[in-house]
């Protein structure tokens, strides 16, 4: 099923493939997001066990592939889940309400450190524009770049960011920025078959670590999706999400 992941104000959010998990193959897995129109497709196995995939191979985490799983697994009436993704085992929340499911999980550990000269240097030049950057590891490192002047007219090179990203190891870049009550953002990550992605949680779980602040997140209007991520510096992450169909 396709499951709209992040919603704000009940609409948008990023469709999200939702799959019992079978017999499988990694092919055709990462097969079934291209096939249903979704960047992300995200398998749920035995015991709360969740797998994610794109076109490109298989995530060790997804974070609205995580919120779009508990939007389903609500359907029994659960509210609370014990989850296995990545090598670890965490808890996550869903609470039915109107127009959805509001689903929250604890990400994980997160470590932030300044961006090295060389990091900064090359993934700006290919973003196009210049700000403060750092390094958060969630599962997998990612830049984090604040860009004073807002992410809207932001116009990357993908190829030259692709590049600059598989050198550094780094799963992708965050561009955001402060607006009137709440951030803004973009994530870009064509390393992983996303050149950007309509909402991506543990990004924002990762800014919330790096403010030390519970923030609300705005992404996806650029694509036409408008997405909303609440995340706080506790640990939880999540949004709104809706089955359909």
């Amino acid at each position: 099923m396709i499951v709209n992941a992040c919603l704000r104000d009940g609409r948008g959010g990023s469709p999200t493939l939702v799959v019992d998990d079978g017999d499988f193959s990694d092919a055709e897995r990462r097969e079934m997001p291209v096939r249903h129109g979704t960047s992300h497709a995200v398998f749920i196995g035995p015991g709360g066990a969740l797998r994610f995939f794109t076109s490109a191979g298989e995530l060790p985490g997804c974070g609205h592939g995580t919120v779009a799983a508990l939007a389903v697994l609500a359907a029994d009436g659960e509210r609370e889940f014990v989850l296995r993704a990545g090598g670890r085992t965490f808890s996550g929340t869903a609470t039915r309400v109107p127009g959805g499911v509001e689903a929250f999980f604890d990400p994980g550990p997160i470590q932030v450190r300044p961006a090295t000269a060389a990091e900064h240097d090359a993934v700006v030049r290919a973003l196009g524009t210049d700000g403060s950057c750092v390094i958060a590891t969630l599962g997998r490192p990612r830049m984090l770049v604040e860009v004073p002047d807002g992410v809207a007219a932001l116009a990357p090179d993908f190829d030259l960011l692709r590049a600059a990203t598989d050198e550094l190891g780094l799963l992708g870049c965050y561009a955001y920025s402060s607006g009137r009550d709440r951030y803004v953002a973009r994530m870009f990550a064509p390393s992983i078959g996303v050149p950007e992605d309509i909402a991506n949680a543990n990004s924002t779980a990762c800014l919330a670590a790096h403010l030390a602040a519970d923030i609300a997140v705005d992404m996806g209007d650029s694509l036409g999706q408008p997405a909303t991520v609440t995340a706080t510096a506790a640990g939880r992450v999540g949004g709104l999400a809706a089955v359909r169909a």
